[in-house]
Order: structure tokens, then C-alpha cells, then sequence
């Protein structure tokens, strides 16, 4: 295993991570529909989303930290340099977990609209503003790197005055941010399907889906259409970086597998959406729908980082681009990190086979009535 393979699988661990924790946005996408759901139904759909809360806090915790371990200068460029945005990310996520553990507690003096409310600023802010971070891996960011002080106290990247606030003006980055959003909405519709007994909940996010899914689509294929016809940097064989008009259709050009699982991909979403609306009785669309995300998204991370291609370009000086070549940790890291990771699949299989046991049995109202205090969110 040479360094250069080690990057190169480390970058393919992160596009897993990224894939699955996109697809567990759908956590936020259902927060975000508490406000147009009538109050008597928000505990089912509160109760079927705190099922999975944690998976998405954990695979979003599991991403920054093996991003940290695996490409560590891309760790401190961005989330030591565009805090501001990180920040606010990071917030939603806490006031959600505080939200799903004193939502229902004794001695609750908020009430639980308020704690209704902090879902529901999560459920939106949350999958905007990852979505408006990984939209800067495509588009640049304003950040200077000084590889020369890697070995010295000094600080190695600057950024413009904003710190990562300027990345929410972004006409493109916001574009990919609310495009995640109507994705996580889309998805979230799918999950109460499945996981929910109840005509009414079922009647009105068949409804929600419909809406949804139309606004995601029109969204996507706009983003695509950016994404693919923007500019991107690419390293030369001398290691030099330079701004290449429509590098990532070319990306997807000379990665037919790449090409291959977007294409799928979408396919498989559009199976999931279109027979779900046309088959009432099916509830498996979250299933293909799911499935489909993350083959786009990872090949979405292998176009940004493979082919010779800057993952993180920098629009004040083009050689300051982040690739998976000058940014990753040493061989030696790499490699002991790599014999760690082979027990990625067992932990899937574990989240599965927890997934199953949970959701064996659909949520009811009368199901949430008998539970304990304790085991309702």
C-alpha cells in the first residue's frame, strides 16, 4: 500500500461517510415539517424521528473527526478558518439534541413548543448550511495556505474578514444549501411512509412528498447544470494548480464509474419517488430513494477529489488548493488508520440490524400512549 493508495482509499472512506450522512438528513428534513403538521400528529412524527436522531449526530461527528485524521490541513483550513459557519452548523446540531432529551421531561417550564421550535430551526438550518460547506469543496473559498509553516506554531491558513459568513452569500453555494434542504424534506416524506401507522400522516406526507420531491428534482438539475459547465482546479504533473473550465464534466468524462453511480443513482431516487406517489400502498420508496442518494454523493466527492483534481480550491490563490495528495496525514497515518477501518462494515451491520429491531414494529398513537415517560421523545 503505497501513500498515494492510502489517499486515494481514505478519500473513498470520506465520500461513504459524506454519502450516509446525507442521507440521514432526513432527521432534519421531518424537523422541518413540524410547523405544517397539526399538533396532535407532531409526537408520531417526533417519536419516529428520535429513533434516528443519533445516527445523524454520529455520522456527522464520525465525518469531522476521520476528515480530521485522514486530511487533517483540510480540517484546519476550514473549520479553523471559516468558523463562523462551522459555528452555526454546529449549533443547530446541539440545541437538537437538547431539544429530543427535555422535549417531554417533568419539569419542562419551556413547554414543548418551544423545544418544537429549536427542531425545527435545526431541521432547516442544518442541512442548508452543510449543504452551503460542501458546495465550497466545488466552487472555492476565500482562504490563503502557507505549506511552509506546516512544522512551525505559526498559523498556516488565513481567510478574508468574514470567516466563512461569506460562503451564505454565495448565490451557488446557497443554491446546492436548499437543494439538500428539499432533498432531507423529499426523503424525511418517504421515512414516515414507511415507518408511520397512520392514514392521516400517511395522506398528508403523500402530499408533502409530492411538493417536495418537484422542488428537489427542478433544484438538482439545476445544480447539476452548475456544477458541471463551473471551472475547477487542476494539478499538473509538476504540482502546479490551475483554474480548467468544466473540470468536472471532465471529471465525469474520464470516470465512467463515477458517471456510472450517478446515473444510477438518480434513477434509483426517481424509482422510489414516482412509484411511491403512484402506489400508495408501497412503502419502501425510502429505501431506494436512500440508496440512490448515496451513490450520487459519492460520486459527487470522487469528481471533486480524484483526477488530479483540487477537493478545495482557494479563490485568492489558486496554488493554495487543497488536493487529497497535500493535504492527507503521513504514510505511516494513513496506513494504521486504514487497518482500523476494516471494521467499518461490521458497524454498518450493527446500525442495520438496530434499525430493524426499532422499526419492526410501525409507530402508532397508541403505540406512544403506553410507552413510558422515558421512551418518548
Amino acid at each position: 500500500m503505497t501513500h498515494e493508495f492510502l489517499q486515494n482509499y481514505w478519500w473513498l472512506i470520506m465520500s461513504v461517510l459524506g454519502a450516509l450522512l446525507v442521507f440521514l438528513l432526513f432527521v432534519q428534513g421531518g424537523q422541518s415539517m413540524l410547523i405544517s403538521t397539526k399538533r396532535n400528529k407532531r409526537p408520531l412524527l417526533i417519536n419516529s424521528l428520535g429513533r434516528k436522531w443519533e445516527l445523524t449526530y454520529t455520522t456527522l461527528v464520525t465525518f469531522g473527526g476521520a476528515f480530521f485524521a485522514s486530511f487533517p490541513l483540510f480540517y484546519s483550513t476550514s473549520f479553523g478558518g471559516a468558523y463562523w459557519l462551522w459555528i452555526l452548523i454546529l449549533f443547530s446540531f446541539v440545541i437538537q439534541a437538547i431539544a429530543y432529551e427535555y422535549r417531554t421531561k417533568h419539569g419542562n417550564v419551556y413547554g414543548t413548543r418551544f423545544y418544537d421550535t429549536l427542531l425545527l430551526i435545526n431541521g432547516i438550518v442544518g442541512p442548508v448550511l452543510l449543504g452551503v460547506a460542501v458546495a465550497g469543496m466545488f466552487f472555492g473559498a476565500e482562504f490563503t495556505v502557507e505549506k511552509g509553516k506546516l512544522l512551525d506554531a505559526a498559523i498556516i491558513s488565513q481567510w478574508g474578514p468574514q470567516h466563512g459568513l461569506e460562503a451564505i452569500t454565495s448565490g451557488k453555494n446557497l443554491l446546492f444549501g436548499f437543494m439538500v434542504f428539499f432533498l432531507a424534506r423529499t426523503l424525511a416524506s418517504l421515512y414516515f411512509i414507511n415507518n408511520i401507522n397512520d392514514n392521516e400522516v400517511q395522506k398528508s406526507q403523500h402530499k408533502q412528498l409530492l411538493i417536495n420531491a418537484v422542488i428537489f428534482v427542478v433544484l438538482f438539475l439545476i445544480t447539476c447544470g452548475v456544477i458541471l459547465t463551473s471551472a475547477g482546479v487542476e494539478i499538473d504533473a509538476g504540482g502546479s494548480a490551475m483554474w480548467k473550465p468544466y473540470k468536472y464534466l471532465d471529471n465525469y468524462l474520464r470516470l465512467w464509474w463515477a458517471l456510472g453511480a450517478l446515473l444510477f443513482g438518480v434513477v434509483m431516487v426517481l424509482f422510489g419517488i414516482g412509484k411511491s406517489l403512484m402506489k400508495k400502498e408501497w412503502k419502501c420508496g425510502i429505501w431506494w430513494a436512500g440508496i440512490g442518494t448515496v451513490l450520487v454523493v459519492m460520486s459527487l466527492f470522487w469528481v471533486l477529489g480524484y483526477n488530479h483534481t483540487a477537493y478545495y480550491p482557494s479563490l485568492l490563490d489558486v496554488q493554495s488548493s487543497l488536493t487529497i495528495a497535500n493535504s492527507s496525514s503521513s504514510e505511516f497515518t494513513l496506513r494504521v488508520m486504514s487497518y482500523v477501518s476494516l471494521l467499518v462494515p461490521f458497524v454498518v451491520a450493527y446500525i442495520a440490524y438496530v434499525w430493524y429491531k426499532m422499526d419492526h414494529t410501525k409507530i402508532t398513537e397508541k403505540e406512544i400512549k403506553k410507552a413510558d415517560d422515558d421512551e418518548v421523545y
